[in-house]
């Protein structure tokens, strides 16, 4: 990697817009390709669960808090190699990295295995959105950026749906491991056409004073002055905290929602992955798409709907989440969940424009770093564990048998298919991880309200940005 003062000055100082759709839609690619490898784990979880023998606490471990731990150790450290270098480069090779731990995953033989290959993945990934994130902000000016920021946030919502639909069809009919390995190998060639096609651009092309564009090309600040600033900034301040209180109850309930559906309403792997694809995935891309479409259409009137339509979006899916989990009936549980994804996935291109808003340019990809951290290593790391440990507690509680441990395991020790013991095995198993998605739900209550608190100071500090800059 080169530094980047001197890729800048050699960099033409305008990119055509074809060139800046074609930066999105690979950067989109990118991002759908780690977020596919992030995601699967939550459509294999009740096979790989089955078959080595796990816990929900243990598929919670894999899928959030061995991917997140090392995820945030990598996070920031990338985010200033960001600011530094080649973001071009640096995003080629995390995206050839994951995608090789990815497959090595498919070759895991137990727990630990497993959580290590998991842990690479998290490694891989730390580096990518952050350089993404700061490329798009050099490409698109301030009274864009929500809309292009959403536009790259759509990669989770493709990512769903790519592993929801190829991992669930692929694991039916070829197995769990297979299914890793299929999906990783693709990742290499998408880092390599990364690293052929795209360019890197001037710090601060997109700015619109002379002064930010001094301050993009100008001396890295610390971390420090980039973590001051955040934290002193009460608007960023309440919307990273409301981010990372939202992602523990986003985290934890989408990677358990395929076995959610598969418990409570015997679908089969495949359906279930499919499901999870629609309602996720498609929703998901819904809800990204418009957070930022609406957050950039109403800000010109007031700024505050940067924080309000997060907000009010977050809030309004309490109620629509808690029907979807007390539903007996899976067409109304569908598409109520579905309603959820739509309204819990706005905070996206709102929230991270924000941010950009409110600091330097040389800030961006250290703040984006640093946001990622905090939301992964809160939301990534405790939700799905924790959400994987209360279902084991009310698993337990639920089933009057004895130990569900001891007489609901898989293998040669499980209760005949269709027996009363399998039978009260299969209702303990749904009646706690029900129990512990509502429990989650209520988290969200907590990350509206703080989303609410930030557009209270939106304007001051907005206003103030805009006159140093």
């Amino acid at each position: 990697m080169t530094d980047q003062h001197g890729a800048s000055a050699a960099a033409p100082p305008h990119f055509s817009t074809a060139y800046k759709a074609w930066l999105l839609l690979l950067l989109v690619a990118v991002y759908a390709c780690s977020f596919l490898d992030r995601i699967v784990v939550a459509v294999l979880g009740q096979a790989i669960k089955n078959d080595l023998g796990l816990s929900d606490f243990q598929i919670g471990m894999v899928g959030g808090f061995s991917f997140a731990l090392f995820f945030t150790i990598a996070s920031i450290p990338l985010g200033r190699v960001a600011e530094r270098f080649h973001r071009v480069r640096l995003i080629s090779f995390c995206v050839v990295a994951w995608s090789v731990f990815a497959t090595f995953c498919g070759l895991s033989q137990n727990f630990w295995q497993l959580m290590l290959c998991r842990c690479g993945v998290g490694i891989g990934e730390a580096g990518s959105t952050p350089a993404a994130h700061s490329l798009i902000a050099d490409h698109f000016p301030p009274e864009r950026r929500a809309t292009a920021l959403a536009t790259y946030a759509l990669g989770v919502p493709i990512g769903t749906l790519i592993a929801a639909f190829a991992g669930g069809w692929l694991a039916q009919s070829f197995g769990w491991r297979a299914t890793f390995i299929y999906l990783g190998v693709p990742g290499v060639a998408l880092g390599a056409l990364t690293w052929l096609t795209m360019r890197e651009p001037p710090r601060g092309m997109s700015e619109k004073t002379a002064a930010a564009t001094a301050a993009a090309v100008g001396k890295v600040p610390p971390l420090s002055a980039v973590i001051r600033r955040m934290w002193s900034t009460h608007t960023i301040r309440n919307m990273v905290l409301a981010t990372a209180v939202g992602a523990i109850a986003l985290q934890g309930i989408n990677m358990f929602i395929p076995m959610y559906l598969s418990r409570v309403f015997g679908m089969s792997l495949a359906k279930a992955g499919f499901t999870f694809g629609l309602v996720i995935g498609v929703g998901g891309f819904i809800g990204i798409a418009l957070g930022g479409i609406i957050a950039d259409w109403l800000s010109p009137k007031d700024q505050r709907w940067y924080a309000w339509v997060p907000g009010w979006a977050t809030l309004l899916a309490v109620p629509i989440a808690t029907f979807a989990f007390v539903q007996n009936d899976s067409a109304l549980a569908t598409g109520a969940i579905f309603l959820y994804a739509v309204l819990t996935l706005c905070w996206n291109g709102p929230t991270f424009s924000t941010i950009h808003r409110m600091v330097d340019p040389r800030m961006r990809a250290s703040s984006s770093a640093i946001m990622m951290t905090v939301m992964t290593l809160i939301g990534h790391g405790l939700g799905p564990p924790l959400i994987g440990f209360l279902s084991d507690r009310f698993v337990a509680k639920a089933f009057t048998a004895g130990s569900y441990k001891a007489l609901c395991l898989t293998g040669a020790a499980a209760p005949a298919p269709g027996s009363e013991l399998a039978n009260m095995c299969i209702q303990a198993s749904a009646a706690g991880i029900r129990s512990s998605m509502l429990c989650f739900v209520a988290i969200l209550i907590v990350a509206g309200i703080l989303y609410l608190r930030a557009a209270r100071t939106y304007q001051a500090e907005w206003r103030m940005q805009s006159a140093c800059a």
